[in-house]
């Protein structure tokens, strides 16, 4: 007699179904014993199913609420993540705060967040800047995370002509820019699966480079670096910032990989969630010196190298989980 076949739910936006849920994927849960099932989030949750476990990211205050009462009424369906905990990474001008207050070895690693600030409807961005002493450049951001294409578009800002020119609408938050060697690190956390990869970013700003930059290059778009790489224009400042960013990738050495899963973990039990990624900067002036300065619910796993095989053993984790919660269960009864 075959082993039954788990059903793991999934609620994403279509855009996020298609790229998440690949035949690939599909696949190889099936291998595993586990089915994924698409949930229509225009339809009552109750009426789906059923579910031995529910991934989702919709926003709204209609599908929270409909996570939270099948949580109580079918408490062996195990949701992935509770929406109360999400909400905390939905504004920047908090999100943060728990990287702040984490305590894990770190070894020869400092640990920190870029200091930032958020500009309320209130205040004159010029005269903020110069009350709070802000040194130039810095990213600005939206406060509110809330999946919109609007909500993730950032901007470097160099001088006040940039500021000037800053079409954000407030309330916004204003985060120093660390010069980091031009590369990122995106660390994925898949319940106690992390994985850790090296992306492009700005290259570091010198003082003589803010200096000697021409009034009209005083901002620049993030998702405009690519678009910049590809122009070579070699009259452009801002592109002397970007040539050479594959070879800083491709030659950065990889934080401690101890130091990064402590980091992973401490942040998914401070937070209470389990699918998450955080992007993490090595200062260039101390290569022990790290910052956290973004962390997303359910990013686009697709772009993680070997997700397939991730992803399976993370549902046959909880599922293993599941079951062995309800034998207890039945066992106490």
């Amino acid at each position: 007699m075959s082993s039954p076949m788990y059903r793991i739910g999934y609620a994403l936006s279509p855009k996020d179904g298609q790229r998440f849920i690949q035949n690939s994927l599909i696949d190889q849960a099936k291998q595993r014993g586990i089915d994924l099932i698409e949930i229509d989030p225009t339809k009552p949750l109750a009426q789906q199913g059923p579910f031995d476990c529910i991934i989702h990211k919709i926003y709204g205050s209609d599908w929270n609420n409909q996570v939270q009462q099948l949580s109580l009424h079918h408490p062996n369906v195990v949701v992935i993540d509770p929406p109360e905990a999400i909400d905390h990474l939905h504004s920047r001008a908090s999100m943060l705060d728990v990287v702040t207050s984490l305590k894990i070895p770190q070894g020869n690693q400092t640990l920190g967040v870029p200091n930032q600030r958020v500009l309320e409807e209130s205040e004159n961005l010029v005269d903020s800047i110069d009350e709070i002493g802000f040194k130039f450049p810095f990213i600005a951001k939206q406060v509110s995370v809330d999946g919109s294409a609007k909500s993730h578009e950032m901007f470097l800002v160099f001088n006040e002509n940039g500021l000037k020119k800053l079409k954000l609408k407030k309330p916004f938050v204003m985060q120093e820019f660390v010069n980091h060697g031009g590369v990122i690190f995106k660390v994925y956390a898949v319940g106690d699966h992390v994985k850790c990869v090296k992306r492009k970013s700005l290259p570091d700003i010198s003082e003589g480079t803010l200096n000697n930059m021409a009034p009209e290059e005083g901002l620049l778009l993030f998702k405009q670096i690519s678009n910049l790489i590809a122009k070579s224009d070699s009259s452009s400042e801002v592109e002397g910032y970007i040539s050479g960013v594959e070879k800083l990738v491709e030659e950065a050495e990889m934080p401690p990989s101890e130091f990064v899963t402590a980091l992973a973990n401490g942040l998914r039990e401070a937070m209470g969630l389990r699918l998450f990624n955080f992007d993490l900067i090595r200062d260039s002036r101390d290569g022990n010196s790290y910052f956290v300065i973004d962390i997303n619910y359910f990013p686009g796993f697709a772009k993680m190298p070997e997700y397939e095989s991730v992803f399976v053993d993370f549902f046959c984790d909880v599922v293993e989980e599941k079951r062995r919660n309800v034998e207890l269960e039945a066992k106490d009864n």
